[in-house]
């Protein structure tokens, strides 16, 4: 009974995200209909430089580079976290725990506002930095909980050997937790795929708007939607979140396996 709830579940779950298809067909208004006509004029409308090209292009380099950048600062914090017995690190981490949960809103307003006075307004750069920013307190928190679950052990191994703190991250660490570091990428990766607020405030030209900005071009300020096009630009926009989900699943799947790694 279990197996089976699960997977009526994945099924409504499945039937869900199928419906952006519904309204691929030509000619498409509220009226969702299942029709067996076969087109791609919708798809073709959109898969222009303008539309869909750039902008999609704009959104691997903010959302990579926010990822990339996060990452690495993100394993530098959680590492002495996660070695050290530092005198105030439960307040830390319940700090980091804390940030989680503001609300970007709340600070948007003071953060344009310093993008201005800096010259930094349309700056793709500064606003990677201020997403990395802004996903770093989660990112540690789950870095350190991944980083604790590779033995000290192997390190000492490393320290005798002679290996520095960085070699002992980039050598024994770093690979052993790899698993946990892709849960984080891709955790941050999809996060700011999604983010249409940042970019609509701080990014002033529409060639540096990203995929989730463009998808309000397809709104009019009278109105009225093109519904086929913003149906087939929604297929378009979640293929690269899938496709790198799919392409990792098998991977993360084996987790970590360090069940021989201290014995001897």
């Amino acid at each position: 009974m279990g197996r089976l709830a699960s997977r009526l579940s994945l099924l409504v779950i499945t039937l869900a995200f199928l419906g952006p298809f519904l309204w691929v067909q030509p000619g498409a208004n509220l009226d969702a209909q299942v029709t067996w006509q076969f087109s791609l004029k919708n798809f073709s409308a959109v898969l222009t430089w303008e539309t869909t090209i750039l902008p999609v292009i704009n959104s691997i380099v903010i959302s990579a580079g926010t990822a990339v950048l996060t990452l690495v600062v993100a394993a530098l914090a959680a590492y002495p976290l996660s070695r050290y017995q530092l005198r105030y690190k439960r307040n830390f981490m319940l700090t980091l725990l804390f940030s989680t949960g503001l609300p970007l809103t709340a600070i948007i307003v003071p953060v344009y506002s310093m993008f201005f006075r800096f010259n930094l307004y349309g700056s793709v750069p500064a606003m990677i930095l201020f997403l990395a920013a802004s996903s770093l307190p989660f990112a540690i928190w789950l870095m350190k909980n991944f980083m604790d679950g590779v033995p000290v052990s192997l390190e000492e191994a490393a320290w005798v050997d002679g290996a520095g703190w960085v070699q002992s991250l980039t050598r024994v660490v770093g690979p052993l937790m790899a698993p946990g570091i892709a849960v984080v990428g891709i955790f941050v990766f999809v996060g700011q795929w999604g983010n249409f607020f940042a970019p609509f405030v701080l990014l002033d030209t529409p060639e540096k708007a990203p995929a989730a900005v463009t998808i309000y071009t397809f709104f009019s300020q009278y109105g009225q939607v093109a519904y086929g096009e913003l149906a087939a630009f929604s297929v378009i926009y979640t293929a690269p979140a899938v496709i790198l989900y799919v392409a990792v699943n098998k991977y993360l799947a084996g987790s970590f396996n360090l069940g021989g790694a201290v014995k001897g």
